[in-house]
């Protein structure tokens, strides 16, 4: 190998590592931004749930049950899946304690 093949090779290992970072960086901040939402959202139901439950005339031991878990989540901090989860757990428990089951 000659040397003046040399900063050819250079220069294609940099060309290929600049475009796996162009490709990486947005999709990791994309996922990084899902996360936030996802967590806002959970965050917004599982305090609509509350509120609903302060409310409610009668206890209702189902609507405590997912409250619960969906705080639990909340407090072991997951990724969005587990912000998706806590949600939907604080919104069943929301429509149950308006329902008054």
């Amino acid at each position: 190998m000659t040397l003046s093949v040399l900063p050819w090779l250079g220069g294609g290992v940099v060309a290929v590592a600049a475009g796996f970072v162009a490709a990486l960086l947005p999709r990791r901040r994309a996922r990084a931004e899902d996360r936030r939402v996802a967590w806002s959202s959970a965050r917004a139901a599982i305090h609509d749930a509350g509120v609903s439950r302060d409310a409610a005339r009668t206890p209702v031991p189902e609507a405590e049950r997912l409250l619960a878990r969906a705080e639990l989540l909340a407090a072991a901090r997951g990724g969005a899946d587990a912000a998706r989860e806590a949600a939907d757990h604080a919104r069943r428990a929301d429509e149950l304690w308006r329902d008054g089951r």
